[in-house]
């Protein structure tokens, strides 16, 4: 463990060790490095997401969706007619 100081400006800067020796929740040694909190979550690619740079899209935009239950008492209603989700 390094026995020197990094402080900049009022603040520790640079490796944790300096200050903080890995630790678990207790206050122990021996903290589990390698639980990172996120468990086996699914790695997303970009390849997966829609993203846009500028005018251009790399996937196109879902479907407008059409389907649901026209609703009553709409009046002079410009926003659309159509109700979807569950309805009790």
């Amino acid at each position: 463990m390094a026995t020197f100081s990094a402080k900049k400006n009022g603040k520790e800067v640079g490796s944790a060790d300096v200050y903080a020796p890995p630790h678990n929740m207790e206050g122990k040694a021996g903290a589990d490095l390698s639980n990172n909190g996120y468990g086996n979550a699914k790695r997303v690619e970009l390849s997966d997401m829609a993203v846009s740079i500028g005018a251009a899209r790399s996937k196109p935009y879902p479907d407008v969706k059409t389907t649901g239950i026209k609703m009553r008492g709409t009046g002079a209603a410009t926003k659309g007619l159509m109700s979807r989700g569950p309805m009790a």
